[in-house]
Protein backbone atom coordinates (compact mmCIF):
# COMPACT_ATOMS: atom_id res chain seq x y z
CA UNK A 1 0.00 0.00 0.00
CA UNK A 2 1.09 3.38 -0.85
CA UNK A 3 2.46 6.43 1.72
CA UNK A 4 -0.57 8.16 0.29
CA UNK A 5 -3.10 5.33 0.99
CA UNK A 6 -2.24 4.90 3.94
CA UNK A 7 -2.40 8.51 5.32
CA UNK A 8 -6.12 8.94 3.02
CA UNK A 9 -7.06 5.67 5.07
CA UNK A 10 -5.91 7.18 8.29
CA UNK A 11 -8.29 10.16 7.86
CA UNK A 12 -11.15 8.30 6.81
CA UNK A 13 -10.44 6.73 10.05
CA UNK A 14 -10.53 9.79 12.04
CA UNK A 15 -13.28 11.42 10.13
CA UNK A 16 -15.59 11.18 13.16
CA UNK A 17 -13.85 12.24 15.47
CA UNK A 18 -14.51 16.16 17.12
CA UNK A 19 -11.88 18.48 19.09
CA UNK A 20 -11.49 17.35 22.62
CA UNK A 21 -13.02 20.61 25.13
CA UNK A 22 -11.14 21.65 28.11
CA UNK A 23 -14.58 22.13 29.86
CA UNK A 24 -16.72 18.82 28.46
CA UNK A 25 -15.98 16.12 31.22
CA UNK A 26 -13.39 13.10 30.56
CA UNK A 27 -11.92 12.35 27.12
CA UNK A 28 -13.45 8.37 27.20
CA UNK A 29 -16.81 10.12 27.07
CA UNK A 30 -15.81 12.97 24.67
CA UNK A 31 -15.08 10.16 22.39
CA UNK A 32 -17.90 8.23 23.08
CA UNK A 33 -19.87 11.09 22.22
CA UNK A 34 -18.16 11.59 18.87
CA UNK A 35 -19.25 8.62 17.90
CA UNK A 36 -22.70 9.20 19.26
CA UNK A 37 -22.68 12.47 17.16
CA UNK A 38 -20.80 10.97 14.06
CA UNK A 39 -24.19 8.11 14.11
CA UNK A 40 -26.62 11.37 14.15
CA UNK A 41 -25.13 12.87 11.20
CA UNK A 42 -24.42 10.04 8.99
CA UNK A 43 -20.48 10.35 8.95
CA UNK A 44 -20.51 6.90 10.79
CA UNK A 45 -23.12 3.92 9.46
CA UNK A 46 -23.91 0.40 10.86
CA UNK A 47 -21.46 -1.89 9.94
CA UNK A 48 -18.30 0.60 9.80
CA UNK A 49 -15.30 -0.83 11.38
CA UNK A 50 -13.55 1.46 13.82
CA UNK A 51 -9.97 1.51 14.71
CA UNK A 52 -8.64 -0.95 16.74
CA UNK A 53 -7.77 0.58 20.43
CA UNK A 54 -4.10 1.10 20.40
CA UNK A 55 -4.41 2.56 17.30
CA UNK A 56 -6.89 5.29 18.25
CA UNK A 57 -4.65 6.07 21.18
CA UNK A 58 -2.00 6.86 19.12
CA UNK A 59 -3.73 8.15 16.36
CA UNK A 60 -5.68 10.60 19.38
CA UNK A 61 -2.48 10.86 20.95
CA UNK A 62 -4.41 9.44 24.78
CA UNK A 63 -3.58 6.87 26.57
CA UNK A 64 -5.11 3.14 25.79
CA UNK A 65 -7.29 2.64 28.95
CA UNK A 66 -8.89 6.43 28.25
CA UNK A 67 -10.20 4.39 24.47
CA UNK A 68 -10.57 1.39 26.32
CA UNK A 69 -12.94 3.22 28.47
CA UNK A 70 -14.56 4.90 25.90
CA UNK A 71 -15.62 1.93 23.44
CA UNK A 72 -17.27 0.34 26.90
CA UNK A 73 -18.93 3.49 27.33
CA UNK A 74 -20.42 3.20 23.77
CA UNK A 75 -21.36 -0.34 23.57
CA UNK A 76 -23.22 0.14 26.74
CA UNK A 77 -25.23 2.89 24.69
CA UNK A 78 -25.91 -0.04 22.19
CA UNK A 79 -23.53 2.20 19.50
CA UNK A 80 -20.59 -1.11 18.77
CA UNK A 81 -20.36 -4.13 18.85
CA UNK A 82 -17.09 -6.25 19.06
CA UNK A 83 -16.49 -9.35 17.00
CA UNK A 84 -13.64 -10.92 18.02
CA UNK A 85 -10.61 -10.67 16.05
CA UNK A 86 -12.53 -8.99 13.68
CA UNK A 87 -12.43 -5.58 15.41
CA UNK A 88 -14.93 -3.27 16.47
CA UNK A 89 -17.57 -2.03 14.75
CA UNK A 90 -20.73 0.45 14.74
CA UNK A 91 -23.67 -1.67 16.00
CA UNK A 92 -27.32 -1.62 13.74
CA UNK A 93 -30.21 0.64 15.05
CA UNK A 94 -32.29 -1.31 17.47
CA UNK A 95 -35.00 1.50 17.33
CA UNK A 96 -36.27 -0.30 14.80
CA UNK A 97 -36.79 -3.73 16.19
CA UNK A 98 -40.01 -2.58 17.90
CA UNK A 99 -38.61 -0.81 21.19
CA UNK A 100 -40.96 1.87 21.93
CA UNK A 101 -40.19 4.94 21.29
CA UNK A 102 -41.06 7.25 23.83
CA UNK A 103 -41.70 10.77 23.08
CA UNK A 104 -44.48 11.32 25.88
CA UNK A 105 -42.40 11.81 28.80
CA UNK A 106 -40.65 15.30 30.00
CA UNK A 107 -37.25 14.22 32.04
CA UNK A 108 -34.07 15.92 31.36
CA UNK A 109 -31.86 14.78 28.90
CA UNK A 110 -28.62 13.42 29.86
CA UNK A 111 -26.14 15.72 29.57
CA UNK A 112 -23.21 15.03 27.24
CA UNK A 113 -19.59 14.76 29.09
CA UNK A 114 -20.93 13.93 32.22
CA UNK A 115 -21.08 10.69 34.23
CA UNK A 116 -23.50 9.78 36.38
CA UNK A 117 -21.79 6.62 37.62
CA UNK A 118 -18.63 8.67 38.74
CA UNK A 119 -20.81 11.80 39.99
CA UNK A 120 -23.33 9.33 42.20
CA UNK A 121 -20.06 7.37 43.79
CA UNK A 122 -18.41 11.41 44.70
CA UNK A 123 -21.27 12.34 45.76
CA UNK A 124 -22.41 9.79 48.16
CA UNK A 125 -19.26 8.99 49.22
CA UNK A 126 -19.30 12.64 50.35
CA UNK A 127 -22.78 12.09 52.37
CA UNK A 128 -21.12 8.92 54.32
CA UNK A 129 -18.05 10.92 55.06
CA UNK A 130 -19.97 14.30 56.62
CA UNK A 131 -22.89 12.41 57.65
CA UNK A 132 -23.83 9.26 59.93
CA UNK A 133 -25.05 6.47 57.96
CA UNK A 134 -27.66 6.11 60.89
CA UNK A 135 -29.43 8.71 60.56
CA UNK A 136 -29.52 8.34 56.90
CA UNK A 137 -31.71 5.38 57.80
CA UNK A 138 -33.91 7.04 60.23
CA UNK A 139 -37.33 9.21 60.55
CA UNK A 140 -36.91 12.45 60.09
CA UNK A 141 -38.93 15.60 60.67
CA UNK A 142 -40.91 16.74 56.91
CA UNK A 143 -39.50 19.82 55.45
CA UNK A 144 -35.88 18.88 55.81
CA UNK A 145 -32.90 19.52 57.70
CA UNK A 146 -31.31 23.36 57.95
CA UNK A 147 -28.84 22.18 55.46
CA UNK A 148 -31.46 21.13 53.05
CA UNK A 149 -33.48 23.78 53.57
CA UNK A 150 -30.05 25.85 52.82
CA UNK A 151 -29.85 24.34 49.40
CA UNK A 152 -33.12 24.64 48.62
CA UNK A 153 -32.35 29.19 48.91
CA UNK A 154 -29.03 28.01 46.74
CA UNK A 155 -31.19 26.72 43.91
CA UNK A 156 -33.93 29.28 43.72
CA UNK A 157 -31.20 31.96 44.34
CA UNK A 158 -30.85 32.98 40.41
CA UNK A 159 -35.11 33.50 40.49
CA UNK A 160 -35.58 34.88 43.92
CA UNK A 161 -31.93 36.04 45.50
CA UNK A 162 -31.39 35.47 49.23
CA UNK A 163 -34.44 33.48 50.64
CA UNK A 164 -35.18 33.28 54.29
CA UNK A 165 -34.72 29.57 55.16
CA UNK A 166 -37.49 28.77 57.22
CA UNK A 167 -39.55 29.92 54.31
CA UNK A 168 -38.50 27.12 52.38
CA UNK A 169 -39.53 23.43 52.92
CA UNK A 170 -38.30 20.29 51.29
CA UNK A 171 -40.66 17.36 49.53
CA UNK A 172 -40.01 13.98 47.82
CA UNK A 173 -40.90 15.37 44.67
CA UNK A 174 -43.83 18.32 43.16
CA UNK A 175 -47.03 16.41 42.73
CA UNK A 176 -46.86 15.17 46.67
CA UNK A 177 -46.23 19.48 47.00
CA UNK A 178 -49.15 19.90 44.65
CA UNK A 179 -51.50 17.51 46.01
CA UNK A 180 -50.24 18.98 50.19
CA UNK A 181 -51.01 22.77 48.87
CA UNK A 182 -54.47 21.69 47.06
CA UNK A 183 -55.52 19.94 50.51
CA UNK A 184 -54.10 22.87 52.48
CA UNK A 185 -54.89 26.29 50.63
CA UNK A 186 -58.86 24.72 49.17
CA UNK A 187 -61.71 23.44 50.52
CA UNK A 188 -62.96 19.86 50.42
CA UNK A 189 -65.67 20.28 47.03
CA UNK A 190 -63.78 23.27 46.21
CA UNK A 191 -63.03 24.75 42.52
CA UNK A 192 -59.38 25.31 41.67
CA UNK A 193 -58.78 27.68 38.60
CA UNK A 194 -56.41 27.11 35.81
CA UNK A 195 -55.67 27.20 32.09
CA UNK A 196 -57.64 24.58 29.48
CA UNK A 197 -54.71 22.97 28.99
CA UNK A 198 -52.68 22.30 32.02
CA UNK A 199 -50.59 20.08 33.87
CA UNK A 200 -52.16 16.46 34.08
CA UNK A 201 -50.62 15.92 37.27
CA UNK A 202 -53.24 18.87 38.61
CA UNK A 203 -56.03 17.38 36.95
CA UNK A 204 -55.16 13.60 38.92
CA UNK A 205 -54.78 15.64 41.97
CA UNK A 206 -57.55 17.75 41.91
CA UNK A 207 -59.88 14.47 41.35
CA UNK A 208 -58.04 12.18 44.06
CA UNK A 209 -59.16 15.28 46.72
CA UNK A 210 -62.08 15.75 45.25
CA UNK A 211 -61.78 19.38 43.63
CA UNK A 212 -62.88 20.57 40.35
CA UNK A 213 -60.69 22.45 37.88
CA UNK A 214 -61.89 25.25 36.25
CA UNK A 215 -60.32 26.05 33.17
CA UNK A 216 -60.24 30.02 32.22
CA UNK A 217 -59.83 31.60 28.81
CA UNK A 218 -56.27 32.04 27.49
CA UNK A 219 -54.89 34.49 24.91
CA UNK A 220 -51.72 34.89 23.45
CA UNK A 221 -50.03 36.20 26.53
CA UNK A 222 -51.71 33.63 28.97
CA UNK A 223 -54.69 33.39 31.32
CA UNK A 224 -56.63 36.15 30.49
CA UNK A 225 -57.08 38.57 33.37
CA UNK A 226 -60.62 39.50 32.85
CA UNK A 227 -61.68 35.72 32.24
CA UNK A 228 -59.68 35.01 35.41
CA UNK A 229 -61.83 38.31 37.28
CA UNK A 230 -64.95 37.12 35.85
CA UNK A 231 -64.43 32.84 37.18
CA UNK A 232 -63.45 34.31 40.04
CA UNK A 233 -66.70 35.70 40.80
CA UNK A 234 -68.33 32.79 39.01
CA UNK A 235 -67.38 30.37 40.84
CA UNK A 236 -66.02 31.35 44.09
CA UNK A 237 -62.62 29.79 43.99
CA UNK A 238 -60.02 30.18 46.31
CA UNK A 239 -57.23 28.78 44.75
CA UNK A 240 -55.24 29.35 41.11
CA UNK A 241 -52.89 27.23 39.68
CA UNK A 242 -50.14 28.80 36.90
CA UNK A 243 -47.27 26.85 35.31
CA UNK A 244 -46.10 30.62 33.66
CA UNK A 245 -42.70 29.72 32.30
CA UNK A 246 -42.37 27.12 29.62
CA UNK A 247 -45.47 26.29 30.49
CA UNK A 248 -46.59 22.44 30.33
CA UNK A 249 -48.04 21.71 27.89
CA UNK A 250 -47.83 24.40 25.05
CA UNK A 251 -44.45 25.23 26.43
CA UNK A 252 -45.39 29.45 26.50
CA UNK A 253 -44.00 31.33 29.12
CA UNK A 254 -46.33 34.42 29.97
CA UNK A 255 -45.18 37.87 30.07
CA UNK A 256 -44.25 40.37 33.01
CA UNK A 257 -47.05 42.68 32.52
CA UNK A 258 -49.96 39.86 32.55
CA UNK A 259 -48.38 38.28 35.40
CA UNK A 260 -48.65 41.29 37.58
CA UNK A 261 -52.40 41.93 36.03
CA UNK A 262 -53.48 38.01 37.52
CA UNK A 263 -51.45 38.92 40.68
CA UNK A 264 -54.23 42.02 40.73
CA UNK A 265 -57.00 39.91 40.26
CA UNK A 266 -56.08 37.66 43.04
CA UNK A 267 -55.39 39.89 45.26
CA UNK A 268 -58.95 41.73 45.14
CA UNK A 269 -60.55 38.07 45.36
CA UNK A 270 -58.70 37.05 47.86
CA UNK A 271 -57.32 34.10 45.64
CA UNK A 272 -54.08 32.00 46.80
CA UNK A 273 -52.11 30.63 43.85
CA UNK A 274 -49.66 27.54 43.37
CA UNK A 275 -47.02 28.77 41.08
CA UNK A 276 -45.65 25.52 39.69
CA UNK A 277 -42.33 26.59 38.23
CA UNK A 278 -40.38 23.43 37.08
CA UNK A 279 -38.74 24.88 34.07
CA UNK A 280 -37.07 28.20 35.14
CA UNK A 281 -33.77 27.28 35.35
CA UNK A 282 -33.75 26.26 31.61
CA UNK A 283 -34.99 29.57 30.87
CA UNK A 284 -32.57 32.27 29.01
CA UNK A 285 -34.53 34.86 29.77
CA UNK A 286 -38.06 34.76 32.24
CA UNK A 287 -39.86 37.04 33.96
CA UNK A 288 -39.42 37.31 38.15
CA UNK A 289 -41.70 34.58 38.95
CA UNK A 290 -45.10 35.31 40.81
CA UNK A 291 -43.39 35.16 44.32
CA UNK A 292 -40.92 37.48 44.21
CA UNK A 293 -43.99 39.79 43.31
CA UNK A 294 -46.38 38.52 45.65
CA UNK A 295 -44.96 36.56 48.30
CA UNK A 296 -47.69 36.48 50.70
CA UNK A 297 -50.02 35.87 47.77
CA UNK A 298 -48.13 32.93 46.20
CA UNK A 299 -47.28 29.26 47.10
CA UNK A 300 -43.80 28.28 44.94
CA UNK A 301 -43.11 24.82 43.85
CA UNK A 302 -39.32 24.36 42.35
CA UNK A 303 -38.41 20.73 41.30
CA UNK A 304 -34.87 19.50 40.58
CA UNK A 305 -37.02 16.59 38.67
CA UNK A 306 -36.98 18.91 35.29
CA UNK A 307 -33.46 20.13 35.56
CA UNK A 308 -31.44 17.49 36.85
CA UNK A 309 -33.05 13.99 37.18
CA UNK A 310 -36.12 12.46 38.68
CA UNK A 311 -34.35 10.36 40.68
CA UNK A 312 -33.42 12.66 43.19
CA UNK A 313 -36.80 13.03 44.12
CA UNK A 314 -36.70 16.65 45.58
CA UNK A 315 -39.02 19.71 45.58
CA UNK A 316 -38.89 22.83 47.50
CA UNK A 317 -42.00 24.87 47.99
CA UNK A 318 -41.49 28.41 49.31
CA UNK A 319 -44.28 29.39 51.63
CA UNK A 320 -43.86 32.89 53.15
CA UNK A 321 -46.49 32.40 55.93
CA UNK A 322 -45.56 30.69 58.97
CA UNK A 323 -49.21 29.81 59.57
CA UNK A 324 -50.00 28.52 55.65
CA UNK A 325 -46.33 26.37 55.92
CA UNK A 326 -47.93 24.91 59.09
CA UNK A 327 -51.33 23.72 57.19
CA UNK A 328 -48.53 22.70 54.40
CA UNK A 329 -47.05 20.48 56.41
CA UNK A 330 -49.82 18.95 58.37
CA UNK A 331 -51.36 18.06 54.73
CA UNK A 332 -48.03 16.80 53.83
CA UNK A 333 -47.46 14.51 56.76
CA UNK A 334 -50.98 13.11 55.53
CA UNK A 335 -49.45 11.86 52.10
CA UNK A 336 -45.72 11.67 52.36
CA UNK A 337 -44.19 11.91 56.03
CA UNK A 338 -41.17 12.66 54.80
CA UNK A 339 -38.28 12.95 52.00
CA UNK A 340 -36.25 9.99 51.49
CA UNK A 341 -33.24 11.16 54.06
CA UNK A 342 -30.60 9.51 51.07
CA UNK A 343 -31.65 11.34 48.26
CA UNK A 344 -32.37 14.56 50.25
CA UNK A 345 -28.54 13.89 51.53
CA UNK A 346 -27.14 13.53 48.28
CA UNK A 347 -28.78 16.08 47.01
CA UNK A 348 -28.23 18.86 49.46
CA UNK A 349 -24.34 17.75 48.64
CA UNK A 350 -24.73 18.70 44.67
CA UNK A 351 -26.27 21.90 45.25
CA UNK A 352 -23.04 22.88 48.21
CA UNK A 353 -20.45 21.43 45.87
CA UNK A 354 -21.65 22.70 42.62
CA UNK A 355 -22.58 19.57 41.20
CA UNK A 356 -26.00 20.60 40.68
CA UNK A 357 -25.66 23.63 38.72
CA UNK A 358 -22.95 21.66 36.55
CA UNK A 359 -25.70 19.12 35.85
CA UNK A 360 -28.05 22.22 34.94
CA UNK A 361 -25.63 23.37 32.43
CA UNK A 362 -25.33 20.07 30.58
CA UNK A 363 -29.06 19.81 30.61
CA UNK A 364 -29.04 23.54 29.03
CA UNK A 365 -26.64 22.87 26.75
CA UNK A 366 -27.95 19.04 25.73
CA UNK A 367 -32.02 20.66 25.64
CA UNK A 368 -30.87 23.19 23.06
CA UNK A 369 -29.19 21.11 20.76
CA UNK A 370 -32.21 18.71 20.90
CA UNK A 371 -34.66 21.79 20.13
CA UNK A 372 -32.38 22.48 17.11
CA UNK A 373 -32.63 18.99 15.52
CA UNK A 374 -36.49 18.73 16.19
CA UNK A 375 -36.86 22.05 14.64
CA UNK A 376 -34.72 20.42 11.87
CA UNK A 377 -36.66 17.42 11.25
CA UNK A 378 -40.51 18.44 11.79
CA UNK A 379 -40.24 21.35 9.98
CA UNK A 380 -43.54 21.56 7.65
CA UNK A 381 -45.26 19.23 9.69
CA UNK A 382 -47.40 21.82 12.03
CA UNK A 383 -50.03 23.60 10.84
CA UNK A 384 -47.98 26.73 11.31
CA UNK A 385 -45.04 28.11 10.06
CA UNK A 386 -41.87 25.47 11.67
CA UNK A 387 -40.53 28.53 13.48
CA UNK A 388 -43.62 28.18 15.66
CA UNK A 389 -42.71 24.67 16.71
CA UNK A 390 -40.65 25.21 19.46
CA UNK A 391 -40.74 27.32 22.55
CA UNK A 392 -37.92 30.00 23.23
CA UNK A 393 -34.98 29.13 25.27
CA UNK A 394 -33.90 25.04 26.34
CA UNK A 395 -37.39 23.96 27.06
CA UNK A 396 -37.19 19.82 27.04
CA UNK A 397 -40.82 19.77 25.27
CA UNK A 398 -42.77 20.80 22.10
CA UNK A 399 -46.21 21.68 21.63
CA UNK A 400 -47.16 20.75 17.73
CA UNK A 401 -50.62 21.74 16.19
CA UNK A 402 -51.43 19.10 13.90
CA UNK A 403 -52.01 19.40 9.79
CA UNK A 404 -55.90 19.59 9.61
CA UNK A 405 -55.64 15.98 7.96
CA UNK A 406 -54.57 14.95 11.64
CA UNK A 407 -56.57 14.88 15.09
CA UNK A 408 -54.23 14.23 17.87
CA UNK A 409 -56.04 11.02 19.32
CA UNK A 410 -56.19 9.49 15.96
CA UNK A 411 -52.28 10.32 15.16
CA UNK A 412 -51.27 9.18 18.87
CA UNK A 413 -53.07 6.01 18.40
CA UNK A 414 -51.39 5.21 14.84
CA UNK A 415 -47.87 6.21 16.15
CA UNK A 416 -48.33 3.52 18.99
CA UNK A 417 -49.09 0.82 16.80
CA UNK A 418 -46.14 2.07 14.85
CA UNK A 419 -43.79 1.90 18.33
CA UNK A 420 -43.82 5.18 19.21
CA UNK A 421 -45.97 7.48 22.10
CA UNK A 422 -46.43 10.69 21.74
CA UNK A 423 -49.26 12.81 23.87
CA UNK A 424 -52.04 14.03 22.84
CA UNK A 425 -53.49 17.69 23.82
CA UNK A 426 -56.61 15.93 25.57
CA UNK A 427 -54.38 14.77 28.15
CA UNK A 428 -53.89 18.40 29.41
CA UNK A 429 -57.67 19.36 28.54
CA UNK A 430 -59.82 21.34 31.66
CA UNK A 431 -62.45 22.04 28.48
CA UNK A 432 -64.81 20.29 26.56
CA UNK A 433 -62.95 20.67 23.18
CA UNK A 434 -59.27 20.31 22.70
CA UNK A 435 -57.07 21.65 20.20
CA UNK A 436 -55.86 19.13 17.34
CA UNK A 437 -52.04 19.17 19.12
CA UNK A 438 -49.48 16.97 20.40
CA UNK A 439 -46.75 17.09 22.91
CA UNK A 440 -43.45 15.98 22.25
CA UNK A 441 -40.57 14.95 24.81
CA UNK A 442 -37.22 15.65 24.51
CA UNK A 443 -35.87 14.34 26.99
CA UNK A 444 -37.07 10.45 27.38
CA UNK A 445 -34.99 9.17 25.12
CA UNK A 446 -31.69 9.77 26.20
CA UNK A 447 -29.84 8.48 23.08
CA UNK A 448 -29.75 10.60 20.44
CA UNK A 449 -29.56 8.94 17.42
CA UNK A 450 -32.72 6.85 18.81
CA UNK A 451 -34.26 10.30 19.34
CA UNK A 452 -33.11 11.33 15.98
CA UNK A 453 -34.82 8.07 14.73
CA UNK A 454 -38.22 8.77 16.45
CA UNK A 455 -38.21 12.23 15.41
CA UNK A 456 -37.59 11.28 12.00
CA UNK A 457 -40.61 8.68 12.10
CA UNK A 458 -43.00 10.99 13.56
CA UNK A 459 -42.33 13.69 10.96
CA UNK A 460 -42.65 10.72 8.06
CA UNK A 461 -46.39 9.88 10.06
CA UNK A 462 -47.09 13.72 9.85
CA UNK A 463 -46.71 13.91 6.15
CA UNK A 464 -49.08 10.69 5.96
CA UNK A 465 -52.59 10.75 5.90
CA UNK A 466 -54.60 8.60 8.38
CA UNK A 467 -55.04 5.10 6.95
CA UNK A 468 -52.30 5.51 3.99
CA UNK A 469 -49.72 3.16 4.54
CA UNK A 470 -45.55 3.37 4.96
CA UNK A 471 -45.16 3.23 1.42
CA UNK A 472 -46.42 6.87 0.26
CA UNK A 473 -44.62 9.07 2.74
CA UNK A 474 -43.55 11.58 1.31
Amino acid sequence: MSQARSIQDEGHALAWVGQFAQHAGPRYLQIAQFIEQALASGVLRPGDRLPAQRRLASLLQVDLTTVTRAYDVARQRHLLEGRGARGTYVAAPKAELGQLLDLSMIIPPPPAGIDFDELLRQGLAQVLLRTDSSMLMNYHLGGGSAADRAAGALWLAPLFGPIEHDCISVCAGAQSALAALIMALSPAGGTILAEALTYPGLLNAAQALGRRVQAVASDADGMCPDALEQACRQHGASLLYLNPTLQNPTGHTMPAARRLELLRVCARHGVMIIEDDPYSLLADTAPPPLAASAPAQVAHIATLSKCLAPGLRTAFVLLHSAALRERFMTALRALVLMATPLTSALTTQWLHDGTAQQLLQGVRQEARQRQRLASQLLAGRSSHDSANLTPADCAIHIWLELPTYWSASTLAQVAQAEGLAVSPASAFSTGPQPPEAIRIALGSIADEARLRAALRKLSELLARRPGQSRSVVV
